[in-house]
């Protein structure tokens, strides 16, 4: 009769690596988040300013994805995107995080609602947003940015 301690050895080996792998995972989405909360706080004081310090949001590699248009990547047309929806009287926002999930090893998609204002902080847009967040060497940055309007 064979032994089943090599099986049962075995099969323990496999679940403490499970909970070491769950356990960084829950590491990494705790530290995506308060990273996430931070740049969302900061992200419409960079907007009013309407020179490009937005885009430090954004990771290096960052594309942008708006509703009824081409994808928009790299630093300058990310810009020019900005400064046209400044220039159409969007002053800021808010972001309504509904979920955040860990989308494997360096990346966090963040979901929620959104709220486009004007100068007056009246609500001129309604809509939704899902963001792939990136780990860069700089910390959490905007990878993808895809939003639309509810209406």
């Amino acid at each position: 009769m064979k032994s089943i301690f090599p099986v049962m050895l075995s099969a323990l080996l496999m679940f403490s690596i499970g909970c070491q792998s769950q356990s960084k995972k829950n590491e990494m989405l705790e530290e995506a988040k308060v990273a996430i909360a931070k740049s969302n706080a900061i992200y419409r004081s960079l907007f009013l300013k309407n020179d490009g310090s937005i885009l430090t949001c954004y990771a290096e590699d960052a594309c942008i994805m708006p509703p009824n248009s081409k994808t928009i990547c790299g630093k300058e047309e990310m810009d020019k995107f900005f400064k046209h929806a400044y220039a159409a009287g969007v002053r800021g926002g808010r972001f309504i995080q509904t979920e955040i999930h860990s989308s494997g090893e360096g990346y966090i998609t963040e979901v929620g609602r959104l709220e486009a204002q004007d100068g007056n902080d009246k609500v001129i847009d309604d809509g939704k947003y899902l963001v792939l967040w990136k780990k860069t060497k700089d910390g959490w940055k905007m990878y993808r940015d895809m939003f639309s309007s509810n209406h």
